[in-house]
């Protein structure tokens, strides 16, 4: 019964996911951007904490998985969140003086 609700609270989740994400203006991507990569430094930070405990080598193996799938998802979002922000700086007139 257990694994049911569960599956079903994944399933929710992203379809709930996919409507969100899918009525999201442009204006308004690079807040909610910044919004994920904070809530994937703390999964970052619940990874290793979750390491720090005695624990059997498959739980260190997945949190170590962990560590590093959030540690790529937080660089690459703060990577695309700068550059989208570099899209509205304004640009310097070049040419002769």
């Amino acid at each position: 019964m257990e694994a049911v609700f569960l599956t079903f609270v994944f399933v929710l989740a992203i379809f709930l996911g996919f409507e969100l994400i899918s009525k999201v203006p442009s204006t308004l991507h690079t807040p909610l951007m910044s919004g994920s990569n904070a809530i994937s430094g703390i999964t970052m930070i619940g990874a290793i904490a979750t390491l720090k405990g005695d624990h059997h080598a498959f739980a260190i193996v997945l949190g170590t998985l962990a560590v590093v799938f959030a540690t790529i998802n937080v660089v690459g979002g703060y990577a695309v969140t700068n550059r989208m922000l570099e899209m509205f700086k304004k640009k310097e007139q070049g040419g002769a003086k």
